[in-house]
């Protein structure tokens, strides 16, 4: 996905919200976006989801891109189970595979006891949840987070920090906003602020690996030691960017922060290549 020399004004002589924008993000990477309110982050989102037209530049998108907006307009008049279904016909999977993905995403999120109830019915949050669902279903190239995390309880926001992390480890590229300067701190790939004058720069932010995560503390780690069934070396990336130690044959130990361990797990879990989880232990203690 990339940006190049885009702005955005409304009217002819409007002020530019954003202008001069250059970006690309490739797959794999987890980008933040900052910047003081006003300054035009959910506008950049908005224009990389193609809902809005540049005023000047180009924005050239992969393929398929998935948007959760700032507000979700909950008065729509789906329940949320057949809101979901909708949204995955429209990004081309077929009922089989929507309702497959809308039952496993509203049990990700502790909510399939609500697949039948309207969205107007809903809480504030829980609507919240149905609104990540549909950007998550999919299996989109790209997905855009807009202050996704607002209004979700503790558990529903790690449930969005793993699968943003298993949505970049796995190929795909992500951009949120999030009032946290916390959030998903050990895992963003780039960070950028949207000035006062519209332009993007790059945050003045450490690499990942050198970040201070906030978790159960920054002293607590969890090692992974798994064995590559297949032979094939692991993914280049992966959630929490773990340290990797060789054991003995083609046994390999993962050593992440603790905040980071669950969307670990879920990524050898569940991708490529095949493994075989041998121990997973804490380590505390160190600094």
């Amino acid at each position: 996905m990339e940006l190049t020399g885009v702005g955005k004004r409304y009217g002819r002589g409007g002020r530019w919200v954003l202008r001069g924008v250059d970006l690309a993000v490739r797959p794999g990477e987890l980008v933040r976006i900052a910047g003081a309110n006003g300054t035009g982050k959910s506008t950049l989102l908005r224009l990389v989801a193609g809902i809005e037209r540049p005023s000047a530049g180009r924005v050239v998108r992969p393929g398929t891109v998935a948007y959760v907006p700032e507000r979700f307009p909950p008065a729509l008049p789906f329940d949320a189970a057949s809101y979901l279904l909708r949204v995955g016909r429209v990004h081309g999977l077929t009922d089989a595979e929507a309702r497959r993905g809308a039952a496993e995403w509203l049990d990700r999120f502790g909510i399939a006891d609500r697949a039948g109830t309207p969205l107007s019915q809903l809480s504030k949050g829980t609507c919240q949840k149905v609104a990540v669902a549909q950007a998550l279903l999919p299996g989109a190239r790209v997905v855009l987070l807009d202050e996704a995390w607002t209004g979700l309880d503790p558990v529903a926001r790690t449930v969005l920090d793993e699968a943003a992390a298993e949505r970049a480890a796995g190929g795909g590229a992500v951009l949120f906003v999030d009032h946290d300067p916390a959030r998903l701190a050990g895992l963003t790939t780039a960070a950028y602020r949207v000035g006062a004058d519209g332009g993007l720069r790059p945050a003045e932010e450490r690499p990942a690996e050198e970040r201070a995560v906030r978790a159960d503390g920054p002293s607590v780690r969890v090692e992974v030691d798994v064995d590559v069934l297949d032979g094939d070396p692991l993914p280049a990336r992966l959630p929490g960017a773990p340290e990797l130690t060789a054991l003995e044959g083609t046994a390999v130990r993962l050593t992440v922060a603790a905040a980071h361990s669950d969307a670990l797990l879920r990524r050898l879990l569940t991708g490529r290549p095949a493994v075989s989880v041998l121990a997973v232990r804490r380590r505390e203690g160190e600094r």
